[in-house]
């Protein structure tokens, strides 16, 4: 037993090292889902907890799932690009260069962890280590002028463009039985962020930067900060569980190394989100479950302002400096999941959310393509005895686009595109 409590504990160290290299760009920034079984649903499980990562959708239903562990990892594959029609207008503005240009990395590794502990039969105390979210893209640069990422090279210099954003949560979580059938939790987040940004010379002047020595090429800075989840679920009606929870808006520390960037002087917080949803059992071997999510990215100035008329009027850096357009995002997941036998449970997903770039904001948003708005997934659970299982999931996103006019340069239009994969595998266990 101590080695193995060792090897649990080596394993939550290994997953909280690991979890600032993720790179998801799904639902906006955030991931689709937490969990091997919820990604297999699409994300859905608001009203459905299965396994130790219950609190990262919904602290309330991490006492049903009883004294468990869960440990895995996800391989995230993320394909962007961007193409650019239309002659460059000459100076002052700002034109990029014809043609098609792929993000050189696209592949990366997500991990999770998870604990629950029982301290009696009404009530659990959590753990829950995990990726939030992030994006990244990195599009090759050229010494040559003018054939470069963009007009002149990466934003006016011969290097590569690109943004790095990361995301960990270690989630302490909460949650007591009301009664036989329902129960609340309560969860205290603890967030780190780790960014940096490259090849954005072009805005490192005073012209667009209230400080240009903070705004590109000063590697990674971190950021930590701290936010709260709440949640209910209860079972209706027999056979349908309702479940709703909150998270609130994560109040993060600055990014002092880009407070030329970033509204307010490097600001960059964490959007709040709202999710409720379902779970039918549908026969006694089945259940369908449902949820809806409200991401609120409005309510963040670094990732809400748009860049027109904001860029004229504010240097970039200040309250009102250009961000990147965002618009809330509202999440539709669906997910059914069946047993064929007593060691075998099968998963399927589909999500749907109108992505979040408008396309007045396809300039910036080069650096951030998170076009996606469609989900398929599968997934399944092998029981390898009463006490352990392997879980597995696969997700496919499906192409898409968005475009616009370059704001910066009339006769120009840029298109930004996505399409994704993942695969995930995870152990579970009881103890």
């Amino acid at each position: 037993m101590k080695k193995f409590s060792k090897r649990i504990l080596a394993c939550a160290v290994a997953a909280a090292l690991a979890a600032p290299m993720t790179a998801s760009a799904t639902n906006g920034y955030f991931a689709h889902g937490y969990s091997t079984k919820s990604n297999g649903l699409a994300g859905a499980g608001v009203a459905l907890p299965e396994d130790a990562m219950a609190a990262a959708t919904n602290p309330a239903g991490m006492v049903w799932v009883g004294q468990t562990g869960d440990v895995g990892a996800a391989i995230f594959s993320p394909h962007r690009s961007y193409t650019v029609t239309g002659n460059p207008s000459p100076p002052p503005a700002f034109g990029l260069m014809p043609g098609t240009v792929d993000s050189d990395t696209n592949y990366f590794l997500i991990p999770h962890f998870g604990m629950n502990w029982m301290l009696d039969s009404q009530s659990s105390v959590g753990l829950s280590i995990y990726g939030n979210g992030g994006m990244n893209t990195d599009y090759p640069g050229s010494a040559n002028s003018g054939a470069g990422t963009f007009y002149g090279g990466a934003y006016g210099g011969t290097a590569g463009a690109g943004v790095d954003l990361m995301q960990l949560f270690v989630n302490g979580s909460y949650s007591r039985k009301i009664n036989a059938t329902s129960s609340w939790g309560v969860s205290v987040i603890a967030a780190y962020q780790r960014f940096k940004a490259t090849g954005l010379a072009a805005f490192a002047n005073s012209t667009y930067s209230s400080s240009p020595s903070n705004v590109t090429d000063n590697g990674y800075d971190n950021s930590t900060g701290f936010g709260a989840k709440i949640g209910w679920q209860g079972e209706v009606t027999p056979g349908l569980t309702l479940g709703a929870s909150y998270q609130s808006k994560l109040s993060m520390s600055k990014f002092d190394k880009y407070k030329g960037l970033f509204a307010g002087g490097g600001n960059f917080d964490i959007p709040a989100t709202a999710t409720i949803g379902l779970a039918f059992k549908t026969t006694p071997t089945s259940t369908l479950a449902f949820d809806v999510q409200k991401i609120f990215y409005s309510d963040i100035d670094s990732i809400a302002n748009p860049l027109l008329p904001n860029i004229q009027t504010a240097q970039l850096g200040t309250s009102n400096g250009a961000g990147f357009g965002w618009e809330d995002m509202t999440v539709y997941k669906l997910g059914y999941q069946w047993s064929t036998s007593p060691a075998w449970t099968w998963r399927a997903g589909y999500s749907y959310g109108k992505q979040p770039i408008p396309s007045s904001e396809v300039l910036l948003n080069i650096l951030a393509p998170a076009v996606m708005e469609q989900h398929f997934t599968f997934g399944f659970t092998n029981k390898l005895s009463p006490t352990s299982e392997w879980n597995f999931a696969a997700m496919y996103a499906p192409e898409k686009k968005v475009s616009g006019a370059n704001p910066l340069s009339p006769g120009q239009t840029i298109e930004l595109k996505m399409y994704q994969y993942q695969v995930e595998a995870s152990y579970s266990w009881k103890f």
